[in-house]
């Protein structure tokens, strides 16, 4: 079966749960997390140097967006700018970090299933991937660049990566940012 859809995980209902074991304290962690799909969180002009203006992608409620999700934009986003403004005239930032892990109770289906099935007994879940919470107010993205007149290519960028994730996003200019 393929992944379920990140309607199932968007929603931040409370705290992130895990097991709680007063006398075993190696039943208190979950086990077999699988590692994150995104590795790179810095792209373009990594040198250090200052920096005309920013741009924020900025998340309107609270949210989690998985790690895949997360893969999706940078691609999509680092080829945008890369094949307008030139790889050496922005600095590109993820901000969030995939921490929480995403599990679910796999159910058996077909001839003879319930005879083994369990249902919702002992039904913690298994680790199936990783997504980053996300507050209200809270930056996903960075764009660092040169020039005012790239605004709307970088807009355009967070456009297309905006149409990858779940929830409402708005962008935000700081002006004079400096070194990052």
């Amino acid at each position: 079966m393929g992944l379920r859809p990140a309607s199932c995980y968007r929603e931040v209902k409370n705290r992130a749960y895990t097991r709680v074991a007063k006398r075993v304290m190696k039943k208190a962690f979950i086990r077999g997390v699988p590692g994150p799909k995104i590795q790179i969180f810095d792209m373009g002009n990594k040198s250090k140097r200052d920096w005309v203006l920013g741009l924020d992608m900025i998340s309107k409620q609270p949210i989690q967006v998985r790690h895949n999700q997360l893969e999706a934009i940078r691609m999509s986003i680092f080829r945008h700018l890369n094949a307008n403004i030139g790889r050496q005239n922005f600095f590109f930032r993820i901000r969030a970090y995939p921490h929480h892990v995403l599990r679910e109770n796999p159910m058996a289906t077909g001839a003879g299933a319930d005879r083994f099935q369990q249902g919702m007994r002992k039904s913690f879940g298994k680790p199936i991937g990783t997504a980053a919470r996300l507050k209200k107010g809270k930056e996903l993205l960075s764009v660092y660049l040169d020039d005012k007149s790239q605004i709307p290519i970088v807009k355009k960028a967070f456009k297309i990566a905006a149409n990858k994730l779940s929830g409402n996003y708005s962008i935000k200019v700081n002006e004079s940012v400096g070194r990052v």
